[in-house]
């Protein structure tokens, strides 16, 4: 048996191993999936001392209560999560984007996310996983990727290969901002719609619905009304892609989506926005707003900069 290993008391919601994805595999039905939310994936990496596609584990909401045995090894939590590590009779508050050591026997207890839907916990070591099509990603609604392509389970355990000794203690000074606007660009449909459509969609607010996970969001709100056909010949979607359906509803493809549809587009939200998109909590507020493609390649340069002036300076 592997020595080294976290015992699963609670698995939480939605709990899965994921890295950056898997890619050019559109052709056969297969989404990227990975990590929800990019940057707080890759900090949760770097804060354990791990390279950029390494796994971890990510939780929706509520996160797993693990019992760690074996050597000691660093752990880190990135989003804005609550959580606790009991050592022994001592319980300490656990603080997010700052590494921690378990030893053996000590307990991780993820309690929450607050006022946010993804946190992601990373080990100074490596899990024993099996790897489809160059990774570990975890797709529940296709079974595909590590843990037979499930979610962990209470009871399970979770063997760990190898524990590096990096031991040091790293912090970083960050807090989850939320998000005003979401920015999209026009979709290839966009004059499917009626003018007064157009102006409800970049005027109106959208709510966030309980009908959201890792494959779509459903958004709630002033009906977008289509003015050609509510069905078009099925064809390639895209991650962040927003489509329209017969009952006015958007929804927006997230990574775990389906790789064709028969809905026409109205827009697709820029990458430079989609971190925080997918944060957003059910009965949150959507407002979207319009920019140009030129002005998107030059957001998502500028977010991708910062986030790795964020990894600098771990």
């Amino acid at each position: 048996m592997n020595k080294n290993y976290f015992e699963i008391i609670r698995a939480g919601i939605n709990t899965t191993f994921q890295d950056l994805g898997r890619k050019n595999l559109y052709h056969i039905g297969i989404p990227f999936s990975g990590a929800m939310d990019n940057r707080n994936y890759l900090l949760a990496n770097k804060l354990t001392g791990n390279d950029d596609n390494h796994p971890v584990i990510e939780f929706a909401y509520q996160g797993p209560h693990l019992k760690y045995h074996g050597d000691k090894i660093n752990i880190a939590i990135t989003g804005d999560v609550s959580f606790k590590i009991k050592k022994r009779d001592n319980l300490v508050d656990g603080e997010c984007y700052r590494s921690f050591i378990l030893e053996n026997n000590d307990e991780l207890d993820i309690l929450s996310t607050n006022k946010s839907v993804y946190g992601y916990l990373a080990i100074s070591g490596t899990f024993d996983l099996k790897f489809q099509w160059s990774s570990c990603s975890t797709n529940t609604k296709a079974n595909i990727g590590s843990n037979n392509g499930e979610k962990l389970s209470a009871n399970q355990k979770i063997n760990i290969s190898e524990v590096n000794q990096n031991f040091m203690n790293k912090k970083l000074n960050y807090i989850n901002t939320k998000i005003e606007n979401i920015r999209v660009i026009k979709g290839t449909n966009f004059n499917f719609f009626s003018e007064k459509a157009k102006k409800i969609f970049f005027e109106n607010e959208f709510q966030v619905s309980k009908l959201s996970d890792r494959m779509g969001m459903r958004l709630e709100g002033k009906k977008l009304e289509n003015i050609v056909d509510t069905n078009i010949r099925s064809e390639g979607l895209i991650k962040g892609v927003i489509q329209v359906p017969a009952d006015g509803n958007p929804i927006i493809m997230l990574s775990d989506h389906g790789t064709i549809g028969g809905y026409p587009k109205i827009g697709v939200v820029i990458s430079a926005d989609y971190d925080k998109l997918v944060q957003l909590t059910p009965g949150s507020v959507i407002k979207f707003q319009e920019v140009d493609l030129n002005s998107a390649e030059t957001l998502f340069k500028l977010y991708d900069l910062e986030t790795q002036n964020l990894i600098s300076r771990i």
